[in-house]
């Protein structure tokens, strides 16, 4: 039913946990099944030095969590622009139909980090 790569990051998350004096966190909601994904991180010079998470929901939830976190890790803000839904569900060897909504928690967390840390106000951005 669920990938290899989708079930190692499963049982063997990557970045769980909250970071101590982050510099955002996020939280970003499914209003259909009620999955719950909260991102942290720390920015400094336009990158994400450091990033964690916490998932209260399904199996793929976790897994595209860690996935995301994984691959966001080290990176300049505006080169995690282009980063959507369909590229966590690959990246983890694709998700059941019934999963996909995991994906989309992920990306959208996401979305709501680089929104506001790419806010001109903000001084955070390119």
């Amino acid at each position: 039913m669920y990938s290899d790569q989708v079930l190692d990051h499963f049982h063997h998350p990557r970045n769980v946990g909250e970071i101590e004096h982050p510099t955002i966190v996020v939280e970003s909601v499914n209003p259909a099944c009620g999955d719950l994904m909260k991102l942290w991180a720390r920015v400094e010079d336009g990158k994400l030095v450091d990033v964690k998470f916490k998932v209260a929901g399904c199996v793929p939830a976790v897994a595209c969590g860690s996935w995301l976190t994984e691959r966001i890790k080290g990176s300049a803000l505006v080169e995690l622009t282009s980063i959507a839904s369909d590229q966590i569900e690959e990246g983890l060897g694709g998700l059941p139909a019934a999963s996909r909504h995991a994906a989309v928690l992920a990306s959208d967390a996401l979305r709501e980090l680089l929104a506001r840390l790419l806010q001109p106000q903000n001084g955070i951005g390119p």
